[in-house]
């Protein structure tokens, strides 16, 4: 007679503490390839899963963060708007102000200025009474046609004082600027410091400065006689008013005006 073939399979016993009996288990082997594969199985398809889905499970633990955030924004963005609708309210309120108490009846400066006519070099005397010389001459007359305000005079350097070369005379944009004497023209231009301005050489080395224009009706190089109009006041350059700037230089060093200019005032 042939012998029947057993089957391979894994045998477990267990035995309780304290006890003789034992318990027999007999599993067969393809039983336990099958439970290994399946958990093969399951192995690889959680690290799949967990590649897959993690990203996304730590965005999702973003969230709430990032909602917070969106909040404070949004409220940051309210008190702008706020702030943008308190600043143009000023704005306006200002502008009301502004205009109650007159400040569009003096025009920008700048626009003032825009708005005169550019004058052409003319020739003309200070009075019919008053004799000028001709040719280069020292000078003596004064710039204006009116004897207008002095606002500042002459000023040497002195503990906080800043010196100031020269006289500030006040007068309306656009009056007429002459010469104080016979020169020539060294230069004329604009200047950070004095604005639109002349600058006149003299006999004996004397020079003229005129500074805060808003015209110049000479150029460099021109000869003008005493009297002849060189520009129109205005307030450009370092002012806060419109004046005119009037220095008397000799030799580099500046002089009192008021002590040298008689005719005319």
């Amino acid at each position: 007679m042939k012998r029947r073939k057993r089957s391979r399979s894994f045998t477990i016993l267990v035995q309780r503490d304290g006890t003789t009996k034992t318990r027999t288990f007999r599993l067969p082997i393809w039983l336990v390839r099958l439970g290994t594969g399946v958990l093969v199985v399951l192995a690889v398809l959680l690290v799949v899963i967990t590649a897959l889905y993690g990203p996304l499970v730590r965005a999702a633990a973003r969230v709430p963060g990032m909602e917070r955030e969106l909040g404070r924004l949004r409220v940051e963005n309210t008190r702008v708007r706020e702030l943008s609708a308190a600043v143009d309210s000023a704005e306006s309120r200002y502008a009301q102000v502004r205009q109650m108490m007159g400040g569009g009846i003096v025009p920008d400066r700048e626009a003032a200025s825009s708005q005169l006519p550019v004058a052409p070099p003319i020739r003309a005397r200070l009075a019919a009474t008053i004799s000028l010389e001709s040719g280069i001459s020292a000078p003596h007359h004064w710039p204006l046609d009116e004897s207008g305000y002095i606002t500042r005079g002459q000023l040497r350097a002195s503990g906080q004082d800043e010196a100031h070369p020269g006289i500030d005379i006040a007068v309306a944009i656009g009056s007429i600027v002459r010469a104080s004497g016979g020169a020539t023209v060294d230069q004329a231009g604009q200047d950070p410091e004095y604005g639109l301005f002349v600058l006149l050489n003299h006999a004996d080395e004397y020079q003229t400065m005129y500074g805060h224009l808003s015209r110049i009706t000479v150029t460099v190089g021109d000869t003008v006689t005493p009297g002849q109009v060189i520009g129109l006041s205005g307030n450009s350059g370092r002012s806060t008013a419109p004046h005119l700037h009037f220095e008397i230089r000799q030799k580099g060093r500046s002089l009192d005006p008021l002590t040298l200019v008689k005719e005319g005032r």
